[in-house]
């Protein structure tokens, strides 16, 4: 069973973010949303809207389509 795309994407989130030595509270300023929805979003627990994809890859300076890429490390299955 293919892994849960919440769960990808916030850990490719998380990938990009430490990548660039960011906190949550700096990324959550930076894209103008609550720190406690990126947590949410990290965890694969909230289904994250087009447009908030666009602010965090605006703030983290990378194309949006690079956040859609699997992420390095793959959950356990």
């Amino acid at each position: 069973m293919p892994a849960d795309p919440r769960v990808q994407f916030g850990l490719k989130l998380i990938e990009v973010r430490k990548r660039r030595h960011w906190s949550q509270e700096r990324l959550a300023l930076e894209s103008g949303l609550a720190r406690s929805y990126l947590g949410g979003v990290e965890r694969g627990k909230r289904n994250i809207a087009l447009l908030n994809i666009v602010k965090l890859a605006e703030a983290l300076h990378v194309p949006a389509s690079l956040l859609l890429e699997p992420p390095s490390v793959q959950p356990d299955q």
